[in-house]
């Protein structure tokens, strides 16, 4: 009987350490194919850049990314800006969002489109022996993701996280980095944004006739990464100086969503609360029955055609306001200064923020003031060169 049992457990035993031995090789064939993934998508942006390095600066301009072919022309119109507005720099992008990356790879909406993350791009920015790199941030508030950028990518990239480079390297680009803030990093940010907005055309033509709600996206869960949620609320305060047909909503920012906005049109006191702080608001109703949605974001992407403007979703802004009895456009005719290549004079169209030349120079203003930064002791400083404590 025991040797039955003894039979029973070695066989067990010879069962379970093949299932080992087999996970073992699976995970190990994983890891290569995630090795050989990862080299391969680095060579191809080293690649790139050995292509086309002109200069010894360079400008890295960081997005979430998206997957909409208007929003791929959009980027590519910046990067287009950025090239004639900063003479003697390279002007590269990258997508922050993995998921935007893998979807457009995997050609979700349109044909399929190479996109890479601000870690391949500064390691090959790196190994190409870049003197000065200003890395820009083209999010709209200082908020999660441009936190990921700052203190993510470009602080492994100063640490020479993966050992890319030599000492003499990293003490040559020492001072010699800076991080372009987002279009709202500071609040008199909001009020230049205020300001400009209400010059646009478009904008302009829209408030005088109604209600006009900017849709931005927020943050969630109610974190306040460098202040960044409050920039909305202080836009819109900024705004309603102007005038108090302008409202400022988001998708993820708790007391912003669509209903509240509805809430607000309709008048009364309210609060948002942001972290630990609590503000108190006030509106006025507001018998207009006539409003424009805008997307207060960088492109039109999967938020604004859906989330904003999606006729056959009832949860769209579009749908919300309108069964209030405002009579809502998400989309528009009269932007004069579409990027997407498609697009036919006349025709609707939902403009990004990065598609107002306005605009585009807010965010460039930063990148100068970023450039300036440089050879100063406001830059970033590398471990090799820092002080010690």
């Amino acid at each position: 009987m025991k040797t039955i049992k003894f039979m029973m457990l070695a066989v067990v035993t010879v069962i379970v350490g093949a299932m080992f031995t087999a996970c073992s090789s699976d995970d190990d064939n994983d890891n290569d194919l995630k090795v050989s993934n990862y080299e391969k998508y680095q060579q191809a942006v080293n690649n790139t850049v050995n292509a086309q390095k002109k200069s010894d600066k360079v400008i890295l301009l960081v997005a979430f990314g998206s997957t909409w072919e208007q929003a791929y022309d959009t980027f590519d119109k910046v990067v287009e800006d950025y090239k004639a507005n900063f003479s003697g720099w390279d002007v590269y992008l990258s997508f922050s969002s993995a998921i935007c990356i893998n979807n457009a790879r995997a050609g979700e909406n349109v044909a399929p489109k190479d996109y890479y993350d601000p870690e391949h791009w500064l390691t090959a920015i790196g190994l190409a022996g870049y003197k000065q790199v200003v890395v820009q941030s083209l999010q709209v508030i200082p908020g999660e993701e441009y936190r990921r950028v700052r203190d993510s990518y470009v602080k492994d990239f100063m640490n020479n996280r993966n050992s890319d480079f030599t000492d003499a390297y990293m003490k040559s680009i020492d001072k010699q980095v800076a991080v372009g803030t987002p279009l709202m990093a500071e609040e008199a940010d909001a009020r230049i944004l205020a300001q400009t907005l209400n010059s646009e055309a478009d904008v302009k033509a829209a408030v005088q006739q109604g209600i006009v709600a900017f849709m931005g996206h927020g943050n969630p869960e109610g974190y306040d990464y460098y202040g960044g949620n409050i920039r909305y609320i202080q836009l819109e305060n900024y705004l309603r100086n102007i005038s108090t047909n302008y409202y400022v909503g988001t998708v993820d920012m708790a007391d912003t969503y669509a209903e509240d906005v509805l809430k607000h049109i309709e008048g009364g006191e309210f609060k948002y609360e942001i972290g630990d702080m609590v503000i108190p608001v006030s509106y006025s109703a507001n018998e207009n029955k006539k409003a424009q949605l805008f997307v207060l974001m960088s492109i039109a992407g999967d938020h604004a055609h859906n989330d904003m403007a999606d006729d056959e979703d009832d949860e769209s802004w579009f749908s919300m306001f309108n069964e209030t009895g405002i009579a809502t456009a998400a989309y528009e005719t009269g932007f004069k200064e579409a990027c997407w290549k498609k697009y036919n004079s006349g025709e609707e169209y939902i403009p990004g923020l990065a598609e107002r030349s306005a605009v585009r120079k807010l965010w460039m203003n930063h990148t100068r003031e970023a450039i300036a930064k440089l050879g100063t002791d406001d830059a970033l400083s590398t471990p090799t060169t820092a002080p010690e404590e």
